[in-house]
């Protein structure tokens, strides 16, 4: 069956997981969120919403990842929709007895980025997070091209990387330039009244959550580098989830998993597909409010000096 850009092979062999419940993509018919918009108009979309009328179910399916960059093509193939996930929302499932102590947050939402790509970034995600109604409402996901590496060299890291996951063939038809990738980002933002240039360009209401500081502290002024660009003024702060998590829960985890293991959240999906970590990312920031954590800003550069970082929390994981 070919798959959603253009005549290339169904994802090979994506692997098929068993089903995470409680935690599964459904559908929420009441928030339709046009995915097109983050789009070049020289880019190709057949798809008018990231929350598509799909029947609800428990059995656990891979997002369709040409569908998360508006370039899936087989959306009216009920084998391909049958096998692929085309819905950004999480379903997650709530403890009503539990739900009196959500906090009132002091963000309405949370941009949870999770990168992937040691020597240049290779992908670059993040769900919107919709701290009232506690669910992903919206994405941003793009495949970035390395441009500081000869073919054969990015060949062999996305084999290596993305190989043994089954989705190089997608990244290879879809992945273009960092800088691209923030011009889009950028759209996407502005359009969602998440981000103004002429308003000093802070974010809106909105902070990225991250698991860590790599991402931001590091990985992202790196790339900024590479691609010969300023450092953004949305990426001077950022909240880091196991900071929060540490001062909340008086426990500490050091990664994604542990969080996910000390809540007892099954993992969802392919770790290190930065589209799946960020969902799993989503899952424990939706546990955490139900128990009544705050997030906050936690980490901060200082706009004189960017590279220099202040953290904000007295008790952290290093």
């Amino acid at each position: 069956m070919a798959m959603g850009f253009s005549s290339v092979p169904l994802l090979r062999r994506y692997p098929i997981y068993s089903p995470a419940l409680p935690y599964f993509f459904s559908l929420r018919p009441n928030r339709r969120v046009n995915i097109a918009a983050s789009l070049s108009t020289a880019e190709e979309s057949t798809s008018s919403s990231l929350i598509q009328p799909t029947p609800s179910r428990t059995r656990w399916k891979p997002m369709c990842l040409y569908f998360t960059q508006g370039k899936c093509t087989k959306m009216d193939d009920p084998m391909h929709n049958d096998t692929f996930n085309h819905n950004c929302s999480l379903e997650l499932m709530q403890n009503a007895a539990g739900l009196k102590n959500v906090r009132q947050q002091e963000l309405e939402y949370f941009l949870v980025l999770d990168l992937e790509g040691k020597v240049e970034i290779l992908e670059f995600p993040v769900l919107l997070f919709d701290a009232k109604t506690m669910d992903v409402v919206d994405l941003f996901h793009r495949f970035v091209r390395p441009i500081k590496m000869h073919e054969e060299r990015i060949n062999q890291y996305i084999e290596g990387k993305y190989g043994k996951l089954g989705v190089d063939r997608v990244w290879h038809d879809t992945a273009i330039p960092f800088a691209e990738v923030i011009e889009q980002f950028e759209v996407w933002l502005g359009e969602r009244q998440l981000w103004r240039n002429e308003l000093g360009g802070c974010l809106n209401n909105a902070a990225f959550v991250t698991c860590g500081n790599w991402d931001l502290k590091t990985k992202v002024p790196q790339q900024c580098t590479v691609a010969g660009m300023k450092l953004p003024p949305y990426f001077m702060e950022w909240i880091n989830l196991k900071d929060v998590f540490l001062n909340f829960y008086k426990r500490r985890a050091p990664g994604m998993l542990s969080m996910m293991r000390e809540l007892q959240i099954p993992l969802s999906g392919s770790h290190h597909l930065g589209i799946d970590d960020s969902s799993n990312i989503a899952r424990v920031i939706h546990r955490m409010l139900i128990d009544g954590a705050l997030l906050q800003i936690t980490a901060r550069r200082d706009p004189r000096s960017p590279e220099k970082v202040e953290f904000l929390f007295k008790n952290r994981i290093v």
